[in-house]
């Protein structure tokens, strides 16, 4: 071999011995489940992290998603995926597992909030999950670029400390109105109707109308009596699921002089976490007034 080529064939061999760290320089691809860990994903990693989030159309539902070319490619280049677990989001395992990658890294809600699977699944409502996740996603994103340390440690701060008026709103309305006899036409509420102090009936019916089976002739039954009864001060519906039943039992509900609450299960066009959260609270508030 002449040594022209063998200097050729040497260099080639160099470039394929650069480390993969040196190789992925530039933001890290992050692919989030639902939009709202996508926006946190962003807000800790800043122009650090690319990031791409699956569920993110609030006229969606989440339970009739499929699969598609470009989110099996966006996980197949993922560094970082986070997603909900707890059964919410399955099809995101069938997906990292059609595409391993071993310095691939999952975030899983459910795993750093020690829930498991048969849990209300809505666990973003719960005001300790967010923070968690944010936390998580900082330690992985220093072990991956350690000399961006500092600013992912200060937007961490600045992230958490941006909640603060949800915490304050939710501590104003519990000192307010703990005890309150609600209801749920599903339990994507369910979380932060516990922070509020609030006293959730008809979980059974809930649960039964998340899982797409037919609540008892009994569950149904008592869900109208504390409609009609008007011990249900609030209901609550996923307005981004609605089918006859739920229909019916909102017509219940105003015949009946419930105040009705909307809530989502992706965060809507044109909110963040704090003005969605916010806008459900204040919604809460001006109907326990009222």
């Amino acid at each position: 071999m002449h040594l022209k080529a063998v200097g050729v064939a040497v260099l080639a061999a160099l470039a394929f011995a650069v480390p993969n760290s040196v190789q992925a320089a530039g933001p890290i691809g992050v692919v989030a489940a639902e939009n709202f860990y996508g926006e946190l994903a962003g807000d800790i990693g800043g122009s650090h992290v690319k990031v791409t989030a699956i569920l993110s159309n609030p006229d969606d539902d989440p339970h009739l998603f499929e699969s598609s070319p470009s989110t099996a490619r966006a996980i197949a280049g993922a560094g970082i995926v986070i997603s909900n677990g707890a059964d919410y989001d399955p099809w995101m395992d069938k997906l990292l597992s059609a595409s391993p990658k071993p310095d691939r890294v999952s975030i899983v809600a459910a795993d750093v909030t020690h829930h498991k699977s048969g849990d209300n699944p809505h666990l973003w409502y719960d005001p300790t999950t967010l923070p968690a996740v944010a936390t998580a996603l900082e330690a992985e994103l220093e072990k991956r670029d350690p000399a961006d340390a500092s600013t992912f440690k200060d937007n961490l701060a600045k992230f958490i400390a941006s909640l603060a008026p949800v915490a304050a709103k939710v501590a104003e309305i519990k000192a307010a109105h703990a005890g309150t006899e609600v209801t749920a036409t599903e339990p994507v509420f369910g979380y932060m109707a516990g922070a509020l102090g609030f006293k959730m009936l008809n979980y059974d019916f809930q649960v039964a109308t998340m899982n797409d089976t037919e609540p008892s002739p009994s569950q149904v039954a008592g869900f109208e009596r504390s409609l009609k009864s008007g011990e249900a001060k609030i209901l609550f519906y996923n307005s981004q699921v609605t089918d006859d039943t739920t229909t019916r039992l909102l017509k219940l509900a105003r015949d009946s002089h419930v105040k009705v609450v909307g809530v989502t299960e992706t965060e809507p066009k044109g909110k963040t976490i704090v003005t969605w959260f916010l806008g459900q609270l204040d919604e809460i508030e001006t109907a326990l007034k009222s």
